[in-house]
């Protein structure tokens, strides 16, 4: 980078160097630069992003003040920019190779020891030169157990647990081994602290040609499980090993030869010594749910095991032949809660794939049996919150779902469905967006290339909605890098770009560049009629709006009803007062009904329509004390047509900064959240 240039950009951030909301935006305002063309330059010249040159400047920074100032790490850490005393010690360890308490005493006790020599007699006794050696070594092999602890605690705790294979000739035992690795996997995801990759995610595994590091890179884990055994008789052969994935390094392993009685111990001991052997402590509840074996019956135990081999298939004759199988069990032990879990789970999907739903009795059945035997068995609390789901109480749903997150923080259909919820029925774009990561950790891998696609779409949604525009763009790249011919991709990518660089001329050549690979999209064509009313390009918004609502009338549909007002002022401006009537009364409509976390938007668009700006400026007031307030809004709201009779009021300007503020904070708020669990890690390493 030229030094001129980077002296500056160092200048500045220095200047600003203890306030915490002074990110990329803000450096490219001071240097007066589009964020655009700044991103492009530092990651040009410093092959890094504009982020991580600000946390390096402030980093650097923190080291002159840990050596020159007599001041704690939380003290260094608010002075130069980071709210969280945690993830500055983080950035700081990764950066700099040891964590920044050392730092500031290290010149200090080599000038105290300096003093010390000093002030040492010519003579010293053999025996204190005995105790100091001893005190020397003593210290040294501390110092040296304690680095190795320290690397070994600093290594991330996420570990994929591989298909088990099968040793046996007989192909019909396959499902007790796959059994006894499903059960530690189960085991394993229970525990707080470590990340577990989901069963789906791994079964592609199960003939593969890849080696251990190059699995792990995958799924982007630090420790991989694999076994094989075999069931000979009353016996199981069992052969587990624990290996640390990037460098292939075997860590643990065991062989067991045991009676098949012995299956439920077999599997306990396998997660106690895989968690001691990546030093993930188990809590007391951990240990008595990890212990408690969930029948006495082996002969239920023999029929769920076969028919959790056929639901974990995956299709509809899994489920047909799953789920006598389990029913089974659960005849044979009626207080097998796992089996009654299982079932209410089971049941759920066929009413997916089936129609008329009409298994829903089967469902809460099966789940309440299962909270009866074991009120915090996750599969028995997803059971019913699945039961609150299909019946679209979702506030009952999430209630059951984050508790049984809390028994199983690794649970894949948990964590999506509450993504799904928070997506879609009950909008809360800080908690879509933190799920929508943790399922992607968990079980991207699992997912065909299109249904990968839609999911990376989801997320550059939830992320752009927040603010984190640069991770956005990486997220709707690989979509469409899953599948090029994704249209919602790369009319969101417009979308994103827009929220980069502001220009309305490119975000409209975008868009109809993605119209011409299939003209009949109306959703494309009812985006390019927005961008055009924003431009005051009257006709040629009122042409696109005139071609979605052919499509829109003819398919029955009220997509995009919340662009009606929108729509209806084109068609005043153009002096179609039939399409304007009828397109204002149907968003009143909408307007009226409406509860969401939008409706003082709605009425403030309302009111600003009618020229009622003071009524209009005060329910973008009510909308501003909410915590949802997306990027859109902000982007969009002053450049709106409807405002321009008060967009220089200085109401207005005053309600427009508080947006932005209370934006700013929630999404710096959300980054440090995100950065401290390594989420927002997921996405710079795609």
């Amino acid at each position: 980078m030229n030094k001129a240039f980077s002296n500056k950009l160092k200048e500045i951030i220095l200047k600003n160097l203890s306030n915490e909301q002074f990110g990329v935006s803000e450096l490219a305002s001071e240097v007066g630069m589009s964020r655009s063309n700044l991103l492009r330059r530092i990651q040009k010249e410093e092959s890094c992003s504009a982020s991580q040159f600000i946390r390096k400047i402030r980093l650097e920074e923190a080291t002159k003040i840990l050596q020159a100032e007599d001041k704690t790490v939380s003290e260094v850490a608010f002075m130069v920019g980071f709210n969280s005393t945690s993830y500055f010690i983080k950035c700081f360890r990764e950066h700099f190779g040891y964590p920044p308490g050392e730092m500031g005493r290290q010149p200090v006790e080599k000038e105290k020891h300096l003093e010390e020599e000093k002030k040492q007699p010519s003579k010293i006794s053999k025996y204190a030169i005995w105790v100091s050696a001893i005190f020397i070594v003593l210290t040294v092999v501390l110092a040296i157990l304690f680095t190795k602890d320290q690397t070994k605690q600093e290594l991330e705790k996420s570990i994929a647990v591989l298909p088990f294979k099968n040793d046996s000739d007989d192909a019909g035992n396959v499902y007790v081994i796959n059994g006894v690795m499903e059960s530690i996997l189960n085991n394993l995801q229970s525990l707080k602290g470590l990340k577990v990759i989901s069963r789906t995610s791994v079964e592609k595994y199960r003939n593969t040609n890849l080696s251990i590091p190059e699995i792990a890179k995958e799924l982007n884990v630090s420790y991989i499980v694999e076994g094989s055994g075999q069931k000979v008789g009353n016996q199981i052969l069992l052969s587990v090993q624990l290996i640390e994935g990037e460098r292939d390094n075997h860590l643990w392993s065991e062989q067991y030869n045991r009676q098949i009685e012995d299956i439920f111990q077999i599997q306990q001991e396998v997660a106690q010594e895989i968690a001691g052997s990546i030093q993930i402590a188990i809590g007391p509840d951990e240990q008595k749910r990890i212990q408690k074996k969930p029948t006495q019956n082996l002969v239920a135990y023999d029929y769920f095991l076969r028919g959790v081999e056929e639901l974990n298939k995956e299709t509809k004759e899994g489920l047909h032949k799953g789920i006598p199988l389990v029913r089974k069990a659960v005849e044979e032990d009626e207080q097998f809660a796992l089996a009654h879990g299982v079932l209410a789970i089971a049941y759920y999907y066929r009413n997916l794939i089936e129609p008329g739903k009409q298994y829903t009795d089967s469902l809460i059945y099966f789940a309440d049996k299962a909270l009866l035997y074991d009120a915090t068995l996750p599969q028995a609390l997803t059971g019913k919150a699945l039961y609150y789901m299909q019946v679209r109480n979702y506030e009952q749903a999430i209630e059951y779902l984050e508790t049984a997150l809390q028994y199983n923080p690794n649970s894949a259909i948990v964590i999506n469905s509450l993504s799904d919820i928070y997506t879609n029925y009950v909008p809360d774009t800080e908690k879509y967006l933190e799920y929508a990561l943790r399922g992607i950790s968990l079980d991207i891998k699992s997912h065909d290339a299109n249904t990968a696609s839609y999911i990376y779409l989801h997320l550059s949604n939830a992320l752009v909605q927040n603010g984190f525009v640069d991770e956005a763009l990486i997220s709707i790249n690989q979509s469409l890098d899953y599948y090029p011919g994704n249209l919602f991709s790369e009319y969101v990518k417009a979308y994103i770009l827009h929220a980069q660089n502001e220009d309305l001329n490119k975000t409209r050549e975008l868009l109809i560049k993605a119209l011409a690979k299939d003209s009949t999209r109306f959703d494309i064509m009812q985006e390019i009629g927005n961008i055009c009313y924003y431009q005051r390009d009257w006709e040629t918004a009122g042409k696109y709006f005139d071609q979605f609502l052919q499509i829109r009338g003819y398919l029955k549909s009220n997509a995009y009803s919340h662009k009606d007002l929108e729509m209806a002022y084109v068609y005043k401006q153009l002096g179609q007062h039939e399409k304007e009537q009828k397109l204002f009364n149907q968003f009143k409509s909408l307007m009226e009904q409406d509860q969401s976390v939008f409706q003082y938007l709605f009425k403030a668009s309302y009111y600003a329509y009618l020229g009622e700006d003071d009524k209009a400026i005060k329910n973008l007031e009510l909308f501003t004390q909410g915590d949802n307030i997306q990027l859109w809004v902000l982007l969009f709201t002053p450049i709106d047509p409807m405002i321009d009779s008060f967009k220089d009021k200085p109401e207005f300007i005053n309600v427009m900064n508080q947006m932005e503020s209370r934006f700013n904070h929630k999404r710096d708020r959300l980054k440090t959240k995100l950065e401290e669990e390594d989420l927002l890690q997921i996405i710079q390493a795609l």
